[in-house]
C-alpha cells in the first residue's frame, strides 16, 4: 500500500488532503521520524509531540510565502522532512549533513536560525513587522515549545507584540517540559488549565454567560457563581487579553482537525493571538511518552559507550560531597537539572536547589543577590547558553566583586549540536571583565579540585570543561585548594614549548611524544588558569624557547592564547607565539573527534603544527605574533 507522506515533498502538497488524510500523513511521519533518528541520533521526544503541529500548521499556512518561526528547533524534525528534507535526514547532525536545529541556508522554510530558546516570537515580530513596512499581507506564525515561555526574553517580546498590536499568531505547544519538566508560577498555571476535566465545558459556559449580561460587576458576579474551573480559565483568559493578545484554546495538540480549525480561526484574527495547544512529548512511541526527559536526545547506535565518567556526573558528585560539609553551597541551574549532572544534588539537597527555567539572565543575577547574603551559589550553564548572560556576569557579578561559582559544561567544541551550541568564546567573553578567575583542568579529577577550589574563593571564579567522558584518571586523593593562576610542567624538553589548557592539554601530551620520536623535544604546560597566567612560569618559556605554542579549545580571536601574547608583551619579552584554536567561524556539527580533527586541534594535528614551525623554520601561518620587548 502506497504511503501518503511519499508524494508531499513541499508543503504545498498538503493543502488539498482532508483531515484523515492529514492524520495518515502525521502516522507516517511519525513511523519514520522515530526510524530515522534511531538511526542516527538527535532529538526524539520533543518533535514526535510536534507532529501533528507541524502538518497542521503547514496544511493552514502558505510556507514559505507565510512565515513559520520556530523556537529553537529541536522540535522542528518533522517541518523539515515535510520541507523538502526527508530524504536528507539520514545525514542530520552529521559531518556534511543537515542541521539538527534551523538553518536560514538550509531552507527557505526556515525563517530563522535558532539552537536557544525563548527567541521565536521577538523574530517573528520583527518579521511581522517588516511585512507591514512593505505593505505585504502574508501571515507570521511564532511556535513555542519546550520551556520557552520559562525565558524572559519570551515575555519581552510579547509585551512589544502586544503593544503593537500587528497581525501575529503564537502557538503555545504546552507539553509540560523543557528538558526535565517546566518550572515556574506560569508552568503551573498552565497545568490547572491544561489537567483541569471541567475546562471545555467551562470555557462554553462562561462564554454564554458573558454574551448575555453586560462587562462589570455583573460579569464578576457571574463568574463567581462558576465552578472554580472557569475561574482558572478567566485568568488565563485575562492574562493574554491584558497583554493585547486574543487567547484561543486549551487545544488538543494530537488532533489535525481541531489544530486546523483554531489555526483559520487564528489567521483570521487582526492582531496578536495566542494559540494554546497542549501536547505529549514523546507522542505514540512508549518509552519516550514514559520517559520523555530519557528519550529527549538519542545517541546514535553502535556508539562506544566510555568507561570513563563523564565530565558533568563528575561535577554533580563532587559538588554532592562538598555541600554535605559546607551548608551555604547552593545549585543553581536554567532548564537543565540531568544536563548538567545535577539530580543527584537536587535529590540530596532539594531546598538548596534552583532550577530557574531558560533563565540564564535571572539565573546568575538571582545567584548575586544569594551571594550578597554570604551564599555560594554554584551556577551550573552550558558555555554556550551562559553567553547570553554577559551583562549580568559584569554588571552584577563582577562589578561587585561577588562570590558566584560558574561552572561552565560543554566548553569547547560540543560535536553534532553544531555551531549554536559550541562553547567557543567563553574564555574569550570572561576574560575582559575584571575581578574574576577562570580555571579549565586537563582531566576530570583536575575538575574535582578545582570546584573546591572555586569554592574556597573569595571572588567570581569560572571553571570551564569540556561535553563527555574523562580520561579514567584515578580521583581518590582528598580535595585540595590550587594555588590560583599556577600552572604545571606536565614534561620536559629543550626544542620547543607547548602551553595547552583544558580539553587540549593531554592531546598537546600525545603530540609531545609523537614529536620525540621524530627528534623533537617539547616542553609541555597544563596552564590551568587563564586569568590569572602564571607570568612567572611564561617568563621562564620565553627566555628559553623561540618558539611557543598555545593551545585552546576556544575562539583564537582574544582567547587563551591572546592572553599569552599579552603577558609577553607586558614581559618585555621576545618569543615567537604560535596560537592554535578555533578560527574565526563558526563551526558546524560533525562528531567531536571530526572537528578537532578538522581544526587541528587533535594530537596529529597540534604535532604537524609544530613540526611544521620546526622543521620549515617559518612562521606556522598569520595565527603566529612574534612578540619582541621594547
Amino acid at each position: 500500500m502506497s504511503r501518503l507522506l511519499d508524494a508531499v515533498n513541499q508543503p504545498c502538497d498538503l493543502h488539498g488532503l482532508d483531515a484523515a488524510q492529514l492524520a495518515q500523513v502525521a502516522s507516517e511521519l511519525r513511523e519514520e521520524l522515530i526510524a530515522s533518528v534511531f538511526q542516527t541520533g538527535g532529538h526524539l521526544s520533543s518533535n514526535l509531540g510536534a507532529i501533528e503541529l507541524a502538518v497542521a500548521l503547514h496544511s493552514v499556512f502558505d510556507s514559505p510565502r507565510d512565515k513559520i518561526v520556530w523556537d529553537t528547533g529541536h522540535q522542528a524534525y518533522p517541518h523539515k522532512m515535510l520541507t523538502g528534507r526527508r530524504d536528507r535526514m539520514h545525514t542530520i547532525r552529521q559531518e556534511g549533513g543537515i542541521s539538527g536545529f534551523l538553518q536560514r541556508e538550509e531552507s527557505e522554510h526556515d525563517q530563522f536560525g535558532a539552537g536557544h530558546a525563548s527567541t521565536a516570537v521577538s523574530a517573528a515580530v520583527g518579521i511581522a513587522v517588516a511585512r507591514d513596512l512593505r505593505h505585504d499581507d502574508h501571515a507570521v506564525v511564532a511556535v513555542l515549545g519546550d520551556g520557552a515561555l520559562t525565558g524572559g526574553l519570551a515575555y519581552e517580546a510579547i509585551n512589544n507584540a502586544g503593544q503593537l498590536r500587528t497581525p501575529l499568531v503564537v502557538v503555545l505547544n504546552d507539553n509540560a517540559m523543557s528538558i526535565s519538566p517546566n518550572v515556574g508560577a506560569v508552568a503551573r498555571m498552565m497545568e490547572r488549565v491544561r489537567t483541569n476535566p471541567h475546562y471545555s465545558a467551562a470555557k462554553g459556559e462562561v462564554e454564554n454567560i458573558l454574551q448575555r449580561v453586560p462587562m462589570g460587576g455583573t460579569a464578576l458576579n457571574a463568574a463567581r457563581r462558576v465552578k472554580k474551573s472557569v475561574k482558572e480559565l478567566v485568568l488565563f483568559n485575562m492574562f493574554w487579553e491584558e497583554l493585547g493578545f486574543t487567547y484561543l484554546g486549551p487545544v488538543d495538540g494530537h488532533d489535525i482537525a481541531r489544530l486546523i480549525e483554531v489555526l483559520k480561526r487564528a489567521r483570521m484574527v487582526r492582531g496578536p493571538v495566542l494559540v494554546h495547544i497542549y501536547t505529549t512529548k514523546g507522542k505514540g512511541y512508549d518509552p519516550a511518552e514514559a520517559d520523555n526527559e530519557r528519550l529527549h536526545s538519542v545517541s546514535p547506535p553502535g556508539q562506544i559507550k566510555p568507561t570513563a565518567p563523564n565530565y558533568d556526573a563528575v561535577f554533580g558528585k563532587t559538588l554532592v560531597s562538598i555541600a554535605e560539609s559546607e551548608p551555604r553551597v547552593v545549585a543553581i541551574t536554567a532548564g537543565m537539572c540531568g544536563g548538567t549532572g545535577l539530580v543527584e544534588f537536587r535529590n540530596r539537597f532539594p531546598d538548596r536547589f534552583f532550577d530557574v527555567g531558560i533563565a540564564e539572565e535571572h539565573a546568575i543575577t538571582f545567584a548575586a543577590g544569594l551571594a550578597t547574603q554570604g551564599i555560594c551559589p554554584v551556577a551550573a550553564i552550558y558555555s554556550a547558553f551562559l553567553q547570553r548572560a554577559f551583562d549580568q556576569i559584569i554588571h552584577d557579578v563582577c562589578t561587585q566583586n561577588l562570590h558566584v561559582v560558574f561552572a561552565m559544561d560543554r566548553a569547547g567544541l560540543v560535536g553534532n549540536d553544531g555551531r549554536t551550541h559550541q562553547g567557543a568564546f567563553d574564555l574569550s567573553y570572561l576574560r575582559l571583565i575584571p575581578n574574576i578567575t577562570i580555571m579549565a583542568p586537563k582531566d576530570e579529577n583536575e575538575l574535582r579540585h578545582m570546584l573546591h577550589t572555586a569554592i574556597q574563593h573569595d571572588g567570581p571564579i569560572a571553571v570551564r570543561y569540556p561535553r563527555g567522558a574523562g580520561y579514567g584518571v584515578a580521583m581518590d586523593e582528598p580535595l585540595h585548594t590550587m594555588a590560583i593562576g599556577e600552572a604545571e610542567v606536565l614534561r620536559s624538553g629543550d626544542d620547543v614549548a607547548i602551553v595547552a589548557i583544558g580539553a587540549t592539554v593531554m592531546p598537546a601530551v600525545e603530540a609531545a611524544a609523537a614529536l620525540a620520536l621524530e627528534g623533537i623535544q617539547a616542553t609541555v604546560v597544563n596552564a590551568r588558569f587563564a586569568k590569572p597566567l602564571d607570568e612567572r612560569l611564561l617568563a621562564d618559556l620565553g627566555d628559553r624557547f623561540g618558539h611557543l605554542f598555545t593551545v585552546e579549545e576556544n575562539a583564537l580571536l582574544g582567547g587563551f592564547g591572546s592572553a599569552v601574547i599579552e603577558c609577553y608583551e607586558r614581559l618585555g619579552a621576545r618569543v615567537r607565539v604560535h596560537r592554535l584554536g578555533i578560527p574565526d567561524r563558526f563551526i558546524d556539527h560533525a562528531t567531536q573527534s571530526q572537528q578537532r580533527r578538522g581544526l587541528r586541534l587533535d594530537a596529529t594535528g597540534i604535532a604537524e603544527q609544530v613540526k611544521t614551525v620546526i622543521f620549515a623554520g617559518r612562521d606556522l601561518s598569520a595565527e603566529g605574533a612574534l612578540v619582541s620587548g621594547g
